[in-house]
């Protein structure tokens, strides 16, 4: 997708504080971040969200999933948690659509979260 930003993140055509990248996935610090913790993982392929993936893509998405949960540990919340979000369409307040999870951790997070 040429207009999706965090297309242009993956193909470096706009900076990004990047925490991890392999060849399927790219985590990077979310700009307006709403926790001392606040990364985002994506895939490298372009999907909408997570209502828009294919059986074709179900080892990536476990891969996506593993990786979230090593960068929280690695980022401190391993003892204290972290929570881990993944907002699918417009009624969800998708803000960009390309499939991302927020970790997000530091503080104590309040619940319901929406």
């Amino acid at each position: 997708m040429s207009d999706c930003i965090f297309c242009k993140i993956v193909k470096g055509e706009i900076p990004g504080k990047k925490v991890y990248e392999d060849d399927e996935l790219l985590a990077f610090h979310d700009i307006m971040p709403v926790a001392p913790v606040h990364i985002l993982i994506i895939p490298k392929k372009h999907i909408q969200s997570l209502l828009h993936a294919q059986a074709e893509d179900t080892a990536m998405l476990g891969r996506l999933m593993n990786k979230a949960r090593e960068l929280a540990k690695e980022q401190g919340c391993g003892e204290s948690g972290a929570r881990f979000v993944i907002n699918a369409g417009r009624d969800a307040k998708q803000s960009v659509d390309h499939l991302h999870i927020h970790i997000l951790g530091g503080r104590s997070l309040r619940w319901p979260p929406g």
